[in-house]
């Protein structure tokens, strides 16, 4: 049995049996991922996100984000002057709303964004929203991630927390996506907390969570 890709300990396996593919639930954490053997490669996972259509003239894609920024950033990280977006995608939507926030914003995206403007500096705040689930290995970044921020610094993920029973994480809608890869729950980012001394500031037990370091 695999080991868990986050805490090193011990997986029970869910196979999904209509699409022949394996994943392993963590006993300790509750981290949920994907057999490496189902990854993608790079070249289809760029077009897969080129057949998305996230930016400014996206009614649902910006309330999205400006619901987000109020619940998280506007009412419980403060002090916030400038920010990176991990991940912003092509539409770079985050960064724009958060500049009308004033709230400086530096971009990155593995496909769109891809000069790594964030390195030497830090930032007040660190997003990186419906990007972790996609990542092979999410501890690294998370902890590249910390390296960049401020004294008091935020940290605020979006990615949607897993069921917490086998036979509904295999009904999910989030597994349909085939580059999603890696499933959190609460559990599991308590841990992630307790790790990488961190503070959890907010949950919606839902998809987003904010972070302070400790």
């Amino acid at each position: 049995m695999k080991k868990c890709k986050l805490c090193n300990c011990n997986t029970t396996i869910i196979n999904d049996n209509k699409t022949n593919k394996d994943y392993y639930r963590c006993l300790a954490c509750d981290y949920i991922f994907m057999d490496n053997k189902h990854h993608l490669d790079a070249e289809y996972e760029r077009k897969h996100y080129d057949n998305h259509d996230n930016n400014l003239e996206s009614l649902g894609y910006v309330k999205m984000f400006e619901k987000l920024i109020e619940e998280f950033v506007t009412s419980d990280a403060k002090d916030i002057k400038t920010a990176l977006d991990f991940g912003c995608g092509e539409g770079a939507v985050l960064p724009i709303l958060l500049e009308r926030k004033n709230i400086k914003c530096d971009r990155y995206d593995l496909f769109y964004f891809p000069e790594k403007i964030y390195e030497n500096k830090k930032y007040d705040l660190v997003c990186s929203t419906e990007v972790i689930e996609h990542l092979a290995n999410p501890l690294d970044t998370l902890k590249e991630l910390l390296l960049h921020l401020n004294k008091d610094g935020y940290l605020l993920l979006m990615t949607y927390f897993h069921p917490s029973d086998d036979d509904k994480f295999l009904k999910w809608f989030y597994i349909k996506d085939m580059t999603h890869i890696g499933f959190f729950s609460m559990k599991t980012f308590e841990f992630l907390a307790s790790e990488l001394n961190l503070e959890i500031v907010k949950s919606n037990n839902k998809n987003s969570i904010l972070f302070k370091i400790n």
